[in-house]
């Protein structure tokens, strides 16, 4: 079991962090031996202090628990005594989502995601009951994942309220777009936020958010640490420089599935990717095109 490095306990998860894309050998197999060369290259060249596995990104939907187990058990090996490494276990079965928290914290994670049921559209109360349910299994810290373009209901503040007061729960991660909501809730909780959205991620900072769980720290990690340290400090000037400096990066990736253009990218550097899984398309050679144009005007050259 590895031992996570010490954080400061403002920030459970570190600053930065990358929601990290699970590699594929060409014919759709799990490729571990990628998994952990890529996480060894986010960790020790990107500047991330914390991996979340099996997020969007990792595309969690289509790969089944056996293979997530094993992906875990090889990012753990590789970067687990130096970085805080995340297991996404959340899915719209509590039950399967307690199976997936406990499996995971067998292995030795140092905390948790759990996304907003998706699907199913549960009521408030029942995304209370799951997320409790889901953080009383284990005796790790928990980051809620609140993503309504995924998930369609969002976690409304009262909500948030409620599931703060579980000792385990201690995070978000905002996907949901809504700057007021991030910062009542932050007025009236301990909870601490992390950007999930990357074009929001210089306004996230702004209003309180500690750090980052993003999809472009793949290629910008020590561009995206500068960020987080440019609005700690107060400097907003410097912070907006940067902001700007990546806006073409966020563009390029998000024209498609993130993932997808990630992958797409990682290819193109030489770095563990491969392709993603149906129903995900990989990227086209136009779209390739584009990819590498935006990301040369963001100071990314493939």
């Amino acid at each position: 079991m590895s031992s996570a490095p010490a954080v400061d306990p403002a920030r459970p998860f570190g600053r930065v962090l990358t929601a990290m894309v699970t590699p594929l050998a060409e014919d759709g197999t799990i490729d571990l031996a990628g998994a952990q060369e890529l996480a060894a290259h986010l960790v020790d060249r990107q500047a991330h202090d914390g991996l979340v596995v099996f997020g969007t990104t990792g595309e969690s939907p289509t790969i089944s628990d056996g293979e997530q187990h094993a992906v875990l058990e090889a990012v753990l090996d590789a970067v687990g005594d130096r970085a805080t490494v995340v297991a996404g276990v959340g899915t719209n079965d509590t039950a399967h989502s307690i199976e997936k928290a406990q499996s995971a914290a067998r292995l030795g994670v140092h905390g948790l995601m759990v996304v907003t049921p998706y699907y199913n559209k549960p009521p408030q109360a029942g995304l209370l009951r799951h997320f409790t349910a889901v953080a009383g299994s284990t005796d790790l810290p928990v980051m809620l994942y609140d993503i309504p373009p995924r998930s369609v209901v969002p976690i409304e503040v009262d909500t948030l309220v409620r599931a703060a007061e579980h000792p385990n729960i201690v995070a978000v991660k905002d996907a949901k777009g809504d700057l007021g909501a991030v910062m009542e809730t932050l007025a009236r909780t301990d909870l601490v936020y992390y950007s999930g959205e990357d074009m929001l991620n210089l306004p996230l900072l702004a209003v309180g958010a500690v750090g980052v769980v993003s999809v472009v720290g793949h290629l910008v990690g020590p561009r995206l640490a500068e960020l987080v340290a440019a609005v700690e400090s107060g400097d907003l000037v410097k912070a907006r420089a940067v902001n700007e400096s990546l806006l073409p990066v966020y563009t390029g990736i998000f024209r498609g599935p993130g993932v997808t253009m990630v992958k797409a990218a990682l290819r193109e550097l030489g770095l563990p990717s491969g392709p993603v899984r149906p129903p995900l398309v990989d990227a086209t050679p136009g779209q390739v095109d584009q990819l590498r144009t935006d990301l040369l005007a963001g100071g990314v050259a493939l």
